[in-house]
């Protein structure tokens, strides 16, 4: 899937998911060693548990962040 972002440097998500575990996800755009970062962190996690985990994060003043958009887009996908 692919997810269009809203409101951070990151444009789109694709994410792959198999039976509700991250198989990988790839940001396009955004700040390159964070998003690998995440997409790191997230990978062979349950899709529950890193709702759990990034839902709610902000990036300074904005009101949401490339992990909060991740957990958008995970929500989005169930």
């Amino acid at each position: 899937m692919t997810y269009q972002t809203h409101g951070t440097c990151s444009q789109a998500i694709n994410i792959d998911v198999k039976d509700g575990i991250i198989e990988s996800v790839q940001f396009i755009g955004g700040c390159n060693g964070n998003t690998k970062g995440i997409s790191a962190l997230v990978k062979g996690m349950p899709v529950e548990e890193a709702i759990r985990r990034l839902k709610g994060i902000t990036c300074g003043i904005k009101p949401t962040s490339c992990p909060d958009q991740l957990a958008r887009a995970l929500e989005k996908m169930q």
